[in-house]
Formats: structure tokens, sequence, C-alpha cells
């Protein structure tokens, strides 16, 4: 059994290239990362009491970053402190990756695998899934391989996109086809999840929901903020018991 969809990883393997150019195929990634990374930072800080001043906040916390793709929020946890695995089922996304890591004398754990296919004897205390879970085929197995690697009472942040008419419009029609922000079949609606249907596979697997989120983003000044939107993009918190 397997979670990977080989289309879908042909289909980032042929944009690798482009994962660190800003205006490039993955600008919209760029645009999300700094309210992506901000809110991560500040529910590890809060979960694990760690002091955001410090110059190596996540010293001695252990990532692991699922769907890593070029490492664009790998690279800035590494530089805060934290030991990082990065993984991707794309090995062209991992080489760039592990190139722009060393050109950048960061030290990051890049593998080319799938979550059920990697095996970590301590575990990791934070997982990260953004924008992934909408890409992978059998998604029970999928959570169920990252709760076997997540350690217990360690969280695990799931980043996607809702199911519903306006995530259609905005992140299908308008995000591929108007602004051409994604390349066309970049995403495939179906495979949208709604949080409650996220949600209660979380909880199956014996996680604690701990926060949920919508992530709105402002075309006047061109960035991204937290809202209880929850329409198109989302972030779920979750705790494992």
């Amino acid at each position: 059994m397997t979670t990977i969809n080989k289309e879908e990883i042909q289909k980032f393997s042929k944009m690798a290239d482009e994962w660190w150019d800003v205006n490039g195929k993955f600008k919209p990634l760029h645009m999300f990362n700094p309210i992506r990374l901000d809110y991560i930072l500040d529910k590890v800080s809060s979960f694990f009491k760690l002091k955001r001043e410090n110059t190596l906040p996540l010293k001695g916390l252990k990532i692991l970053d699922i769907g890593c793709g070029g490492g664009l929020i790998s690279e800035p946890l590494a530089r805060l402190g934290a030991s990082v695995t990065g993984i991707d089922a794309s090995e062209k996304n991992i080489k760039i990756a592990s190139l722009h890591a060393k050109k950048n004398n960061l030290k990051i754990d890049y593998i080319n695998k799938s979550p059920e296919e990697l095996k970590a004897n301590e575990g990791f205390d934070v997982i990260l899934n953004l924008e992934v879970v909408e890409h992978v085929d059998n998604l029970d197995l999928y959570l169920n391989s990252c709760s076997s690697l997540l350690k217990k009472n360690g969280i695990m942040f799931t980043a996607t996109i809702n199911r519903t008419l306006t995530s259609y419009i905005k992140a299908i029609v308008g995000a591929e086809y108007i602004l051409r922000w994604l390349p066309i079949g970049t995403h495939d609606w179906n495979k949208f999840l709604k949080p409650e249907e996220l949600e209660k596979r979380l909880v199956k697997l014996n996680f604690v929901i701990e926060d949920l989120v919508g992530l709105d983003f402002n075309p006047i000044i061109s960035k991204w903020k937290k809202s209880t939107n929850l329409s198109v993009n989302y972030i779920i918190l979750a705790k494992k018991n």
C-alpha cells in the first residue's frame, strides 16, 4: 500500500527547478510562507513553552516536514534551531532542496520517501503537512503513518483547502485559470477536504484538535492573514494523545 500518487509527483517534479524563484510557479507559496511560518512558530512556542525572542527558539525540537518540496518551510525552521527532516516522494524536489540547503550551510536531513516508508526510532515532536493531503492517495494510510511518526503529546499541523463553491472559484478558477498563479490542473477540487472530514479522521487516530484557523488573501496589499473564514484555506493543529 502506498500514499504516492504518481501523477501528482510527476506534476511537481516538472516544476522543481522553480522552487526558489519568488516570481516563478511557486510564487503563491512564497507569498503564503510568512503567515504559515508565523502561525507555526506561535503555536509551537506556546505548546512547548519556548521563547520566540531567543536566537534559536526551536533548538532541541525534532520537526518532520512532509512533502517538503524545495524546502521553503524546512529552511527557516532549521535556521531557528530545529532539527529538521524533510521528506518528499519526488526525487527531484529532494535534490533541489538538498542543494539549496548546502549552499546556505544548513543541516537538514532530506529524504526521498513518503511517510509510510519512513522509520523513526524516537519519533518527532512536530509534524507538518502543509498543502499535502489534497495530493496523496489513501488518506487514511497517510494520516496513520503520520501518527506513527509523531511522539506522544507531539503536535501536527495540517494545512489544506476546503471543498466549497468558494474554493472552486478562488483556488481553481481564480488561481489557475485567471491569475495564472498555478499551472492549470495543479488541484483537483474533489480531493479537497472539509475541516470536519479531516477532524473526524484525526480524532479516530487518537488526536485532540487544538486549533482550527482560516487563512485569507487580501488582493489589495497582496498579503495573507489569519481568519475565522474557513471557506478556502485552513490549518488544523492537533495533538497526539
